[in-house]
């Protein structure tokens, strides 16, 4: 049995070309800028930042939805980046950010949750076919009754326990839970993601979770890693990563996160980023978060920051926390 990771991105760069003719040049939208990250079986890795930062792009990545322009993936050790994907898919799963959009409104939830079966020729007879597609729907809190109903026949949370149980039909091993419950009432949140961690306890299924909000992260996450403008800046264990955010931006964005208690929401330090997210097409030099950064120095415009170990399974990508730890680092821009 391998004692490799069960997934693995390394150095994962993607790159889209705008624009371009004959008289004007294409210029290049800078998505996903060298980010590595391993994920374990049965484990849940967070991935979570601003809107716009490259997280969906880095999902849809490494499941070669879209093609890395360079890096590597690794699944259970083996390089599968220029691999054909048709054998890995049963393995390799995505969960869509809107349930709205990624359902066929032409066809019924028994269709939609056994096409991945007839695509993959997994159930020999039509019988078995329904036998699976009833396990499924069971799984997500759903019974026969749904099997003939269409997608605008559903309420949000159910369209999304569809999208869950058509990426689980394969058994996969790893899902990307691209954004799962931004798109539902706060009320069903709670509900999808106690069964996508229920679904993981029985099944065993590692999950690339990316989302918006921190304390949902916090609470389904073993590690999270926190990206700015398609690179990652900080990973950590997720109960450490909360008590002791280290680089400027995780400390900003820990910050902005609501507290009930009135008397602790006063005391507390709020960081306050100011400007906007530079525009991927033409990154800052040196460090790309210095144009917001508090703390940004000459150094912090001139290079980019190294990714450093901190702590055990603590890494950061930050000039002044190397000035603190007293470790000399630093690379010329890009």
């Amino acid at each position: 049995m391998s004692n490799a990771p069960l997934f693995e991105a390394r150095h994962i760069v993607k790159n889209f070309q705008i624009g371009g003719g004959l008289l004007k040049k294409a210029r290049i939208v800078h998505a996903v800028d060298d980010v590595s990250l391993t994920i374990e079986k049965g484990e849940t890795f967070g991935l979570v930042g601003e809107s716009g930062c490259g997280k969906s792009t880095f999902g849809r990545t490494v499941l070669r939805l879209y093609e890395p322009t360079s890096g590597q993936i690794l699944l259970d050790g083996e390089d599968i980046t220029h691999a054909n994907m048709r054998p890995y898919r049963k393995r390799m799963q995505i969960v869509f950010q809107d349930p709205y959009a990624s359902l066929d409104p032409r066809m019924t939830v028994g269709d939609i949750v056994g096409e991945p079966l007839d695509i993959q020729n997994a159930r020999a007879s039509k019988g078995e076919r329904q036998e699976r597609i009833l396990e499924l729907l069971n799984l997500v809190g759903l019974n026969s009754e749904h099997m003939n109903r269409y997608p605008h026949e559903f309420s949000g949370g159910q369209r999304q326990r569809v999208s869950i149980a058509r990426a689980m039909a394969l058994h996969p091993d790893f899902m990307v839970c691209d954004e799962p419950i931004s798109a539902l009432d706060v009320s069903i949140q709670a509900q999808v993601i106690n069964m996508l961690m229920e679904l993981q306890q029985k099944l065993g299924m590692a999950y690339l979770f990316i989302a918006h909000d921190l304390n949902v992260v916090r609470h389904i996450s073993k590690h999270v890693g926190v990206m700015y403008l398609g690179s990652l800046v900080e990973v950590c264990e997720s109960n450490s990563l909360y008590r002791n955010p280290m680089h400027p931006y995780t400390q900003a964005l820990l910050s902005a996160i609501p507290i009930p208690d009135p008397q602790v929401s006063r005391s507390r330090r709020r960081v306050v980023l100011e400007g906007d997210v530079p525009s991927p097409i033409d990154p800052p030099k040196g460090c790309k978060f210095h144009t917001r950064c508090p703390y940004a120095t000459d150094i912090c415009r001139s290079q980019r920051p190294e990714t450093i170990t901190v702590a055990p399974g603590h890494t950061c990508a930050c000039h002044k926390v190397q000035k603190e730890l007293g470790i000399a680092g630093g690379k010329p821009s890009k």
